[in-house]
Order: C-alpha cells, then sequence, then structure tokens
C-alpha cells in the first residue's frame, strides 16, 4: 500500500505529459480480488479470490476505447448452511466500450464502460461428503459495468484503480449417487483492481 501511495504521488506531481490518444494500446496488470454478492435467496454461499488481473485496451478516439478483461482462474469455496459443499475455478472475460473523461493530454484519466461478459466453469468437486459427486457450473452470459481511473507515473507508465460488476447466473448441479440436485444461485460478484498500465 505504501508503494502504491507513493506512485499515486509521482503521478499527480510529475511534470511529463500523458496521453491516451487515438491508436494507443493499453495494458494494465495488478492484483483483483472477486467478491460475489450476497443474495438472501441464495442456497449457495460463494467466496471471495484474489487473482492477477489483466486488462487490453484499444482507444479508438482521444476519449473512446475498447478493452478486454483476462485474468488467472478464480477459486471459490462453495458453502450452504451446514458449510463447504463444493470447489470450483471459474474465468470470466469481460468486453467493454469505454468512456475517458477529460483531454488525450491529461494526466488524469478517469472512464467509465460497459460490456458483455462470459464466464465458464471448470475443475469443479465436491467437498465434505461429496468428495465422490458429479459437481457442474453452467457457464454464464450477463452485462458488465465498470469504473477506473489511470494516473500518470511517466510518459507511458501509469497507476490504474477500478473497480467491476458481472452479472454472473449459473445454475450447480450436484449428482451423489442417485440424488441430482441442483441450485440456482447468483454470483454477480464486483471486482477491484488496483495495479499498474503501459501505454504502447
Amino acid at each position: 500500500m505504501k508503494k502504491i501511495s507513493m506512485l499515486v504521488a509521482a503521478a499527480l506531481l510529475a511534470p511529463s505529459a500523458f496521453a491516451h490518444q487515438a491508436g494507443d494500446f493499453l495494458v494494465r496488470g495488478g492484483a483483483i480480488i472477486v467478491s460475489p454478492s450476497k443474495d438472501s435467496n441464495n442456497t449457495l454461499d460463494t467466496h471471495s479470490d484474489t487473482q492477477l488481473g489483466l486488462t487490453f485496451s484499444y482507444m479508438l478516439t482521444d476519449n473512446w476505447g475498447l478493452e478486454l478483461l483476462g485474468a488467472t482462474p478464480f477459486a471459490h469455496s462453495i458453502h450452504t448452511g451446514g458449510g463447504e459443499v463444493a470447489k470450483v475455478k471459474h474465468l470470466p472475460p469481460s468486453l467493454m466500450a469505454q468512456y475517458y473523461f477529460g483531454h488525450g493530454q491529461s494526466k488524469v484519466r478517469p472512464y467509465i464502460g460497459a460490456g458483455i461478459n462470459y464466464t465458464f466453469f471448470f475443475d469443479e468437486e465436491g467437498r465434505n461428503g461429496l468428495n465422490e459427486a458429479d459437481v457442474s457450473a453452467d457457464d454464464s452470459w450477463g452485462l458488465a459495468a465498470q469504473a477506473g481511473i489511470d494516473m500518470a507515473v511517466t510518459d507511458n507508465v501509469f497507476v490504474n484503480g477500478s473497480v467491476w460488476y458481472m452479472d454472473i447466473d449459473t445454475d450447480v448441479t450436484v449428482t451423489h449417487g442417485a440424488s441430482v440436485t441442483t441450485y440456482k444461485t447468483s454470483i454477480d460478484p464486483i471486482g477491484l483492481m488496483v495495479g499498474l498500465g503501459y501505454r504502447f
């Protein structure tokens, strides 16, 4: 956190020019935590996880861009009132249309975005008495939204912070012998990412 604070201070004090302009390619990387929403109607409770987040943006104009979100796989423990019943992994690639406030030479560029998310689940496995069970989670399509800010450190390097929302709904099916149970759940996570970016 201290290092990030120093980078933010450098971003605000540095005399260097900064540009997100038409034709620029932006790469951002950092820690991203995905925290599923708590829905009282859900039978399943999905726990948070932190991974490496990567985004790739292309500036169509000085103010409009397209961004693709990627990450290393997230692993979530799934609980019911009786404890952990399963563990799943997923990847949530999202494609966003973005609007950047300010102009091409602004050192601080807040932005917002909206788009679509596709989440696919894999390596599902049962836990605590359900180790032999067959667990599967359906893939999900949904809307996504974001807000973020880039702050210049040098001509090409910048500090980034962003918050994401993803609409992720899935059916988790647990097959244990002759018993088949399907749990409908809304994950709808909030993602928080802090890291560095580089402009090409």
